[in-house]
């Protein structure tokens, strides 16, 4: 009997598949196994009839296509391996460059930069709120002068650089385009992801600044000026890593993380920016648990979740508008500061599922994040990890090598369907911004977490090293500090800048900023929004008419930023303007 399915796989090679390959042709690797078998870019079931070829066209499709289950590129591995994006950043600019040229010459092929805690919130080192804090979860960053010496001999029109940043996003995304233009490369050329999802900071992160109305303001304000400018830069990168950080379910994690995405989308389409011209460059990022085949299974719900909503809720014209890119770290909140090389072994695991769910982009942990930043021998082990992986386990030559499984098959329903299910009761309340000022993915996470704890006291959940097979003694490590010279040589750095600065067009840039941002919030306040509070509402919190080319003649504020930044204005400076007149998020206590 002839495969009603090989139909649609014929016109997917000739179509799909040839153009694919015409861009960007397979890598020069033999794709056989170790024993000489060739192996196929993607294998398809046999199907007997047009009901289940229909149903698999629905359900799991082609990689490359609608509703991109096996992925969102044609060839995936075979072409190109995943970016390898080693999240690294600590004390000094200096020092953090020093680390970042010495992954690249081990085989990174992205850079991923951790800013330390003042530098997440906006404050500068100096600040009294600062102390204790400047260098020590990642690199501190005060002006454009800091971001010069990061990125000293890195050429940012050949590297892509991922920023973990949220509340002051555009102030750091200013900073990048103005070193690119320092070093000679248009914003066009640049390549690289902000984070800038602050939803989830509310939910899990804690690293917000502004209410919820100003800061999706600040989001859809990027969305518009990058559409024009930035064409090949990721605007946003919906987060649930987070989320799972703190002990959500893969469905939590799927469901919420999608809820932000949809009040983004709605956000930007409110002010009158096209969903195609935006949501191509929005991108994801998740967590890798242990538990490889559970994460492989939500990775593939993810991707046919927002390909759904995207096309059915937001009518979306463009392919790629669909396609869920996403970028996966590994879980620090497995690794366990007894038994340290244990974490080599859960790293490869969950870097493994990562790979086999069809990630974009990977960041491995190290050995010894549990107690301290990794040291250099640690974090390039763990990017060895990566390249084990992709050139020796065989796992990138073919396509979504766990299609068919009946137990992933049954997982990715069944963790879409309770994804969906969080989404719905998300929309009954009116939206995620409602959701989280009633408390409501907190406290799901939460319970998750209190049990997921309560499972390891117990032993119900083995932790090896932690509740089974405990050793009597652990050798410690070589671990890396953060020496107290660091903070100082910061401080200097940032009292040098301020004493050469031009200090009248610092002034002048700030009030042009602070009356940018005044000027449109009274507009909101004309309708009915208090942008100072916490309790507004995302539906209609953005009336300040965003959209066109992203300039500041349209009421958007990225321009203002950049100028500010380009006169050397520091990234406490631009913060406290804008606080000035949106005010700060504060938490209700549930």
């Amino acid at each position: 009997m002839p495969n009603p399915l090989e139909q649609h796989f014929e016109r997917w090679k000739s179509e799909t598949l040839a153009k694919a390959s015409a861009k960007m042709p397979e890598r020069p690797e033999r794709t056989i196994t170790v024993s000489g078998r060739p192996i196929d870019t993607i294998y398809v079931p046999h199907v007997q009839d047009e009901a289940a070829c229909r149903d698999y066209l629905d359900r799991l499709g082609f990689p490359g296509e609608y509703p991109f289950t096996r992925g969102v590129q044609p060839t995936m591995y075979r072409s190109r391996f995943w970016t390898m994006r080693q999240y690294a950043g600590f004390a000094t600019a200096e020092e953090t460059n020093q680390r970042y040229r010495f992954l690249l010459e081990h085989g990174q092929t992205g850079l991923s930069v951790a800013f330390d805690l003042p530098t997440q919130i906006g404050y500068d080192s100096n600040h009294p709120l600062a102390a204790g804090e400047v260098g020590k979860v990642g690199v501190a960053i005060d002006t454009l002068a800091d971001m010069e010496l990061l990125f000293e001999s890195i050429p940012l029109d050949q590297v892509s650089t991922s920023m973990t940043i949220n509340s002051p996003a555009a102030v750091l995304l200013a900073m990048y385009i103005a070193v690119g233009a320092k070093q000679g490369v248009s914003p066009e050329q640049l390549t690289g992801t902000i984070q800038n999802d602050v939803l989830k900071e509310y939910i899990a992160r804690g690293t917000h600044i502004f209410p919820p109305a100003p800061s999706l303001r600040l989001i859809t304000d990027i969305f518009a000026y990058a559409a024009e400018r930035l064409p090949r830069f990721n605007t946003i990168s919906v987060s649930g890593y987070h989320m799972r950080e703190a002990g959500a379910t893969a469905e939590q994690e799927i469901g919420f993380t999608l809820a932000d995405g949809i009040a983004y989308v709605e956000a930007a389409v409110r002010v009158g920016l096209d969903v195609d011209k935006f949501a191509p460059r929005m991108a994801f990022f998740f967590g890798a648990m242990t538990d490889v085949l559970e994460e492989v299974a939500k990775f593939r719900a993810a991707r046919r979740l927002w390909a759904r909503i995207v096309k059915e809720r937001f009518g979306a014209k463009n392919p790629r508008s669909g396609m869920l890119r996403f970028h996966t770290q590994t879980c620090g909140a497995t690794l366990t500061a007894q038994q340290i090389d244990n974490n080599v072994v859960r790293v490869a695991l969950q870097a493994l599922a990562a790979v086999l769910g069809g990630t974009q982009s990977l960041h491995t942990n190290s050995r010894d994040e549990a107690l301290a930043l990794p040291t250099e021998e640690a974090v390039q082990l763990a990017l060895r990890t990566q390249q084990i992986i992709a050139h020796e386990s065989g796992v990138a030559q073919s396509v979504d090598p766990l299609a068919g499984s009946y137990y992933v098959e049954r997982l990715t329903d069944q963790i879409e369907a309770a994804a969906e299910e969080y989404i719905k009761k998300i929309d009954e309340m009116g939206g995620m911004i409602r959701a989280i000022e009633q408390h409501y993915p907190q406290s799901e996470i939460e319970q998750s977490s209190y049990r997921y704890q309560q499972e390891i006291e117990r032993g119900e959940r083995v932790i090896v090293g932690v509740n089974r097979h405990v050793t009597e003694q652990d050798t410690q490590p070589e671990l890396l500090t953060i020496s107290t010279e660091a903070t100082q040589q910061q401080l200097e750095r940032l009292n040098k800048v301020r004493a050469k600065r031009d200090a009248a067009a610092v002034t002048r840039a700030l009030d042009a900023l602070e009356e940018g941002a005044r000027r449109d919030s009274r507009t909101s306040e004309a309708a009915g929004k208090d942008s100072r509070t916490s309790d507004g509402d995302s539906r209609d919190s953005n009336a300040h008419g965003t959209s066109g080319d992203g300039n500041n003649g349209d009421g958007n504020l990225m321009p203002l930023i950049l100028d500010a930044v380009q006169a050397y204005a520091t990234i406490g400076e631009i913060c406290d303007r804008l606080r000035k007149v949106f005010g700060e998020y504060e938490e209700s206590i549930m």
